[in-house]
């Protein structure tokens, strides 16, 4: 396959097959992450590249029994990650990126959990609470139990008490719902941090580090609200105060209240890491399987000419040029040009005057039979020829 050939005929519904291919394995990556489905996501993946190259290879009884079993394989993975295929499903909003997702008012949530918080401070009951923005935390957390609670004062309360199986670690709060409890984070390395800072401390600088999550830390030891945010950390003194940093969280990371500038390089700039192995992998994938693809190109050749009859001259036209529309797969036309592809039309019955020839599929010389040719224009030449004099033969 000639790789450099098919580069070169790169086209735009290239480009777009690629980026939309390439946000749609993302978002995947980014909704099964964490989840059971993840490794057998990894699994038929890497299944499916080992198929492909024992087709390319030749590997008949490979072939033969992956092609048997692939149905079954897809039909088990349906069945038993039904739940977590259902949430991805759910997810699949794209009115979302346009700031149209339906969101609680502030109100409805965000005074409750301030007085939630501030009771746990009360009476000294340590707390760490994950404000989730823009980006999404899975990937920066681990093991964490699903449930779906609103933060009121008395959930709040139940799930942070020492007596809870579920104290131990942070909770995610998503959309203004609790999502998750007993999420582990990571630990900030940063050092010369205070030294009545815990563990809770150091996990929600580590978080807030990673991501633009806001995450809210209740001290157990001194009863103190504190806010990690961009790797620092902000002491809240009141309900009022801790209101207004919720609602600067929640307005900050609000779709509606971005320029477009910001959504782009937000866009282009969040996970861009995760986002440039993505597309690498989708561009190499389209480069082992374009070779596969149906293609027609379209190349513009001279026409010549054969059998002329030694006493007659063309008078015109002197020199023809046909438009051929060539198929066929991807590795064998791209490679077509005017060098290996040639049109010769017979002139041996020509005579004085104007007569009008064919161009049909026997004139035209392809370099193999896997390209088949679709279209010839003009399909048909007028030629006007002048009988030549003897001397003009004997010069000729």
């Amino acid at each position: 396959m000639n790789i450099l050939a098919i580069i070169a005929n790169f086209k735009f519904q290239d480009l777009l097959d690629i980026l939309f291919l390439t946000v749609v394995a993302y978002h995947l990556f980014i909704w099964f992450q964490g989840t059971k489905a993840f490794k057998a996501l990894i699994g038929l993946l890497v299944l499916g590249a080992v198929f492909t190259i024992a087709k390319a290879w030749g590997l008949f009884l490979t072939t033969w029994v992956f092609q048997f079993l692939w149905q079954i394989l897809v039909i088990l993975l349906v069945v038993l990650f039904q739940s977590e295929i259902r949430q991805v499903l759910e997810k699949v909003n794209p009115l979302q990126k346009f700031g149209f997702r339906r969101r609680k008012k502030s109100e409805e949530w965000v005074v409750e959990f301030a007085k939630g918080v501030f009771a746990l401070a009360g009476e000294k009951i340590g707390a760490l609470i994950i404000i989730e923005r823009a980006e999404r935390v899975q990937e920066y957390m681990t093991e964490g139990q699903k449930l779906e609670a609103a933060p009121t004062p008395e959930v709040l309360k139940s799930i942070f008490q020492k007596e809870s199986p579920l104290h131990d670690g942070a909770i995610l709060i998503r959309q203004g719902e609790i999502m998750e409890v007993a999420c582990y984070l990571p630990l900030t390395p940063a050092e010369g941090l205070p030294k009545e800072w815990g563990t809770r401390h150091r996990a929600a600088i580590g978080l807030s580090e990673r991501c633009d999550a806001w995450v809210v830390v209740v001290s157990e030891e001194r009863g103190e609200v504190s806010m990690a945010r961009e790797g620092q950390m902000i002491h809240v003194e009141s309900p009022q105060r801790f209101y207004q940093l919720i609602q600067e969280a929640l307005a900050a990371s609000s779709p509606g209240d971005k320029t477009w500038k910001e959504r782009i390089r937000y866009f282009l700039l969040s996970r861009w890491r995760t986002k440039l192995v993505t597309l690498c992998l989708v561009s190499f994938l389209w480069l082992i399987l374009a070779g596969q693809q149906d293609f027609e190109v379209t190349l513009r050749i001279p026409l010549g000419i054969k059998g002329l009859p030694s006493n007659v001259k063309i008078l015109e036209p002197l020199n023809s040029n046909i438009q051929v529309t060539l198929r066929g797969l991807r590795r064998d036309a791209s490679i077509l040009d005017k060098e290996n592809v040639i049109a010769e039309v017979d002139l041996s019955r020509a005579q004085p005057g104007k007569m009008d020839f064919a161009i049909t599929r026997n004139e035209i010389g392809l370099p193999d039979d896997r390209v088949k040719l679709v279209h010839i224009d003009p399909s048909r030449i007028v030629f006007t020829f002048k009988k030549l004099q003897e001397h003009q033969e004997r010069e000729r």
